[in-house]
């Protein structure tokens, strides 16, 4: 039995056809007893029977294998727990053909989110448990013996032994159901052929709203008792979209219904089993009264991906685990396709971009790995389920996409659905199809992003009318890296619509861009090239300084779509990281965006500016006031729009972005925003309908309070906790659970992260609580050391144990933390979290490198020196300064009367937040300031004339 162990896959001796199965769970118990009756088609001569089992308890009297009318009894039976399978050793070689496997076991309905398991719901403040299933990646053999691998499909008959007052869910409709005094026996239509890992069963008590589409879909949301109009939302999402994938893939849904359920404990978002899709309650539930705008879109998303695998993943499903970007990829990158047919006004596309940036920040680091990734373990899958997986894996469609053409790659992969419905499909099968359809070189293009790891930086440099590519792995290390790829370079100059396109194969390449420039004289300064044009190609671009200088420009001017502005200003911040660029240009280069009133954009813009001040305050302690202060000037405009208070008509994007702002203003510490959270949120307490405290700004003003509150005054704390402990929806929970941590004292963190491991704070949630304040790291690292063994027996069976490493690891930004992270995890690593220990070091080695290259930086210490003279000038002057051979003319300001006297402070607040165009040079620094009223225009100390 030997051969068998330390394999990745099965051997393929024997392959299952149908299964029968019969579940009889106990939801008291908490257990469960089984069988399952597997025909079988044994194509090559052995005497061994080889299935995956795990955590079950096989009844060895049952086994039992039936050829032609002739029974076979295993002589041996060996469940081999570190491989998680059951190998089955006859006295005999069974018969070529068709045979019957059956197996009778018994499992546990465990808590650990995965396999059979157990989750809890209350009905009428009474505790219940209920039975459900998560079999992906491949936790199917927790429930029953099987052939646990992708590419073993096989159909499903199922039969449930449920108590009678209970609702009993699986893939299928139901087909018969007989009641026996407290039990009722519930059979199912045989499903399609499928994978084990889309096999689900869910019994508990719940309430539903139903819908069906056009061609008689039935399709149903299930939920708690009680919570019926949370569910409507998602249906009626669910309908349009199974109606728009049908007309995209030019395929129907291929099942009779399509149930939809939320599950009080869930360890992913969600799961998209064949005809019955489990979901985490935040994911699928909308309350119009309390969820906010965020949540709405998330629902959408999520509904439009899961239903997507019904055909990318279901229909046709990867072959192995390796090619899973296929599944999630490809659901990722056609759920933003939906939705943003359902919700055109949410310029989804536009905040694709937030996925793309998700794939580039992780490939960035050495510890990545191919969005093709070997996998050799069962162990090992559950680490891929990833950024790369889903986020790049989505990106690289769209480049693709976006260079063949979106009608002929709707064509082409109609072509692979039908192609591969019912069967199994390898990467290199899809690429075929779009090669067939487009007539491009489409397998020897995407091999390059599909089968290495990492992406390409693009430097750009302009002479003599030509622009000068070169490309480079991109690390945010700094260090170099030795891949290639075949780039789709697009650029525009001056205007979207002067474009050119070309494949950059090579390292390097000179192209004449004469024939787009046109009327656009790159003699004048308001002129400007952009390369990767919307962001389509998932890639970096380092222009030289004077091609940067004029991006700057533009942005400031507005001559740019929101999706190159994004795209200009992430770019930056990587160098930046990378150390390419200075941290002051990076500043420089962020207060052109203080007019900014696009979500996605401004939403980037905060979320750097989180990460730049706590790395600016590890580098230089004595300007974290000022950094923050900055970023507080930079957001003044869009929060000073957006108000408190939601406008009639106004859209979803601003609702979004409203908390965001007010999220971050709290953040830095702007204390007219505290003092109005503050107000809204005593006002919440008293009436939790009051519309001074709406949805989308209950975060905002949940962050804001935790600012002030300190173990000596800890009364809004305790409020905070009650509203948690009060309210039944999810979204308001995790909203306060994410909100808690941000407190900057270190004793209420350590009550926050000691929170976390109560009962009252179901496992799946815990992880939003791990996002501590920069003063609590220090905390959060004694605390995950000192209740690790409870951590790692709690969560170390799932993908979870993940975020505890990662989220408390990777902020911090010294190589001394880096090697006692490294010593502390030397012993205690398990291999689901390998991958993710060494990225998160990795991400603390980056950090480190960053902060010392800050602390070098002479343009940002001259920031904190001394205030420089100080020229009064009329306010109706007009200055030019000489910069070189720039000259940049600056309007007159139009301010209150000049005090008498403005602080150092004040000068530096205003430094980058008024209309300067400092931003134009981005290796000025600060040196003479001159102040006009309350304005201040901070020059170059080199080269300035007045």
């Amino acid at each position: 039995m030997d051969q068998f162990k330390g394999q990745p896959r099965l051997p393929k001796f024997a392959l299952p056809k149908r299964y029968d199965i019969r579940l009889t769970p106990d939801l008291t118990a908490c257990t469960f007893a089984g069988s399952v009756a597997i025909d079988l088609d044994i194509v090559e001569n052995t005497n061994f029977i080889v299935v995956n089992a795990a955590d079950l308890s096989i009844n060895s009297g049952s086994v039992s294998f039936t050829s032609s009318s002739k029974v076979f009894q295993p002589v041996k039976l060996d469940l081999i727990e570190a491989d998680e399978i059951l190998v089955l050793q006859f006295s005999e070689t069974l018969p070529i053909g068709i045979g019957v496997l059956a197996i009778g076991f018994e499992g546990v309905l465990n808590d650990k989110m995965k396999g059979f398991y157990r989750s809890t719901y209350e009905i009428n403040g009474e505790k219940k448990n209920m039975a459900v299933t998560q079999f992906e990646p491949a936790d199917a053999r927790r429930c029953f013996p099987c052939w646990d691998e992708p590419a073993c499909k096989a159909t499903f008959k199922i039969t449930l032994d449920v108590p009678a007052e209970l609702v009993a869910l699986a893939n299928m409709p139901v087909i018969e159901e007989k009641v026996n005094g407290d039990l009722k026996t519930v059979s199912y239509q045989e499903t399609p052929i499928m994978s084990t890992y889309l096999v689900a069963v869910v019994i508990g008590l719940f309430d539903y709203v139903e819908d069906h589409t056009s061609d008689g879909v039935k399709v149903r949301v299930y939920c708690q008792v009680g919570k019926t109009n949370q569910g409507k939302f998602a249906l009626h999402v669910a309908v349009k979209t199974l109606e728009l994938f049908k007309e995209y893939f030019a395929v129907p849904y291929a099942l009779p219904k399509l149930d939809m359920i939320a599950i009080p404990d869930f360890a992913a978002g969600a799961m998209e089993n064949y005809g019955l899709v489990t979901y985490r309650e935040t994911a699928l539930l909308y309350d119009d009264q309390h969820s906010a705008a965020a949540n709405k879109q998330r629902v959408a998303t999520v509904v439009a991906h899961e239903l997507a695998h019904q055909w990318f993943g279901n229909l046709v499903t990867m072959e192995w685990w390796t090619h899973l970007w296929l599944n999630e990829g490809f659901a990722t990158w056609v759920s933003y396709l939906a939705t943003d047919s359902l919700f055109p006004d949410w310029k989804i596309w536009t905040q694709f971009l937030d996925e793309c940036t998700e794939g580039l920040k992780l490939d960035g680091l050495m510890e990545s790995h191919p969005i093709e990734v070997d996998i050799n373990h069962a162990s090992e899958i559950d680490e891929i389920f990833d950024a790369i997986s889903y986020r790049k894996g989505a990106s690289v469609i769209r480049m693709l996409q976006s260079y063949l053409g979106a009608e002929c790659f709707q064509r082409s992969l109609a072509s692979y659905i039908k192609k591969h419905a019912y069967s199994n499909a390898k990467t290199e099968d899809l690429w075929a199809a779009l090669e067939e359809g487009s007539g491009e070189p489409v397998n020897k293009l995407m091999n390059s992003w599909t089968r290495q790891q990492g992406y390409p930086v693009v430097s750009v440099k302009f002479k003599d009318q030509k622009l000068e590519f070169e490309q480079a792995q991109f690390l945010s290390s700094g260090s170099p890296g030795n891949g290639q790829w075949i780039v789709p370079i697009t650029l525009c100059c001056c205007s979207n619509d002067a474009r050119k396109t070309f494949l950059l194969q090579t390292k390097s390449e000179t192209h004449d861009v004469k024939e787009i420039l046109g009327a656009c004289q790159m003699e004048s300064r308001s002129s400007w090239i952009k390369v990767n044009v919307d962001q389509t190609g998932f890639y970096r671009v380092k222009y030289d300084e004077e091609l940067r200088a004029r991006l700057g420009y533009a942005i400031e001017k507005k001559y740019l779509n929101e999706t190159d502005r994004f795209g200009i200003l992430d770019d930056s911040f990587a160098l930046c990281m990378a150390r390419q660029q200075s941290l002051t240009s990076l500043l420089i280069l962020m207060g052109a965006y203080r007019e900014e009133l696009e979500y996605t954009v401004l939403s980037n813009l905060i979320n750097i500016s989180y990460k730049v001040g706590r790395i600016a305050a590890d580098a230089t302690p004595e300007l974290k006031d000022y950094i923050n202060q900055i970023f507080i000037n930079i957001l003044q405009f869009s929060a000073e729009k957006l108000g408190w208070d939601p406008k009639q008509g106004e859209s979803h994007l601003d609702a979004m972005l409203r908390g965001e702002v007010l999220t971050a203003l709290a953040y830095f510490g702007h204390d007219l925003t505290l003092d109005e959270a503050c107000r809204r949120f005593h006002a919440f307490l008293g009436d939790r309908n009051t519309p001074l405290l709406s949805p989308d700004i209950r975060r905002a003003a949940y962050v804001a309070v935790m600012q002030r509150v300190s173990t000596a005054n800890r009364s809004d704390y305790d409020s905070l906790l009650r509203v948690y402990r009060e309210t039944d929806l999810s979204q308001e929970k995790t909203r306060i659970l994410g909100s808690l941590a941000s407190c900057p004292d270190p004793n209420i963190i350590l009550e926050v992260l000691n929170f976390l491991l109560t009962s009252e704070v179901r496992s799946q949630d815990a992880v939003f609580g791990l996002a501590v304040s920069y003063e609590g790291r220090e905390t959060a690292w004694a605390w995950l050391k000192d209740k690790w063994d409870y951590i790692s027996k709690t969560w170390g069976s799932g993908f979870l144990i993940t975020r505890f490493v990662s989220s408390i690891v990777s902020p911090f930004a010294s190589f001394e933390k880096a090697k006692e992270v490294e010593e502390f995890f030397a012993t205690r690593s398990k291999p689901a979290m390998t991958r993710t220990l060494k990225q998160s070091i990795e991400r603390v080695h980056i950090n480190a490198n960053w902060v010392q290259s800050i602390e070098n930086e002479p343009q940002l210490a001259e920031t904190s020196a001394t205030a420089n003279e100080y020229y009064t000038v009329n306010l109706d002057s007009v200055l030019t300064l000489y910069l070189g051979a720039a000259i940049t003319t600056l309007p007159a300001f139009t301010t209150a009367a000049a005090p008498s006297f403005i602080s150092k402070t004040a000068i530096r607040s205003c430094c980058i937040h008024r209309d300067t165009m400092l931003y134009v040079l981005p290796d000025c620094y600060w040196g003479k300031e001159v102040g006009l009223g309350t304005a201040v225009i901070s020059f170059p100390a080199r080269n300035t004339q007045l």
